[in-house]
C-alpha cells in the first residue's frame, strides 16, 4: 500500500476534538505526509427587521468571532506543526468546503471526527457523513465518545 502524501485534518473545536487532530498528527507522521487544517464557520445568519427588511449580521461581532475563529486555528496549526500557508478558515458548508479544499489541494486523506448520531440526527445530516459521500479521496472518520 502507497502512503497518504497531502492530510487535511477538519477541526471544529468541540471538546473532543483533540483527538481527531491527535490522529491526523500521527498518521501524517506515519506516512511523513503534509498536515494541513481546515476549520469552516457556516454562514451567519441573517436577521430580519420588524418591517420585513433583510439586515446582516452584526458586522462587528462577525468579525470579532472570525477573528476568534483565527486565533484558535492558529494556536491549533502550532500544537501540530503546521505551518501557516497550511491553515484554512472558510466559510460556507462545512462538507462542501473540506471537499472542495482537498480537491483544491491535492489531498489524499481527510481526517474528520463523527459523533456516530442516529436516527433524526443521523438524517439532518452530519459533516463526516456528507465528507465521506462527496470526498473523492480516502476519509477517515474518528469515532468520538459522548
Amino acid at each position: 500500500m502507497q502512503g497518504y502524501k497531502h492530510i487535511l485534518l477538519a477541526a471544529d473545536f468541540s471538546e473532543h476534538s483533540i483527538e481527531v487532530a491527535q490522529r491526523a498528527k500521527n498518521l501524517s507522521q506515519q506516512f511523513q505526509a503534509q498536515l494541513s487544517v481546515v476549520h469552516v464557520t457556516e454562514n451567519l445568519p441573517i436577521s430580519s427587521s420588524m418591517d420585513g427588511q433583510v439586515m446582516p449580521f452584526d458586522i462587528e461581532l462577525n468579525e470579532e468571532l472570525m477573528q476568534l475563529t483565527k486565533q484558535r486555528l492558529a494556536k491549533l496549526g502550532t500544537e501540530l506543526g503546521i505551518a501557516e500557508e497550511h491553515q484554512w478558515l472558510v466559510i460556507g458548508s462545512p462538507k462542501i468546503e473540506i471537499v472542495t479544499l482537498a480537491q483544491a489541494h491535492n489531498v489524499d486523506l481527510i481526517v474528520v471526527g463523527s459523533h456516530g448520531r442516529h436516527g433524526l440526527a443521523l438524517l439532518l445530516g452530519s459533516t463526516a457523513n456528507g465528507v465521506l459521500h462527496h470526498a473523492q479521496c480516502d476519509v477517515l472518520a474518528v469515532r468520538l465518545t459522548e
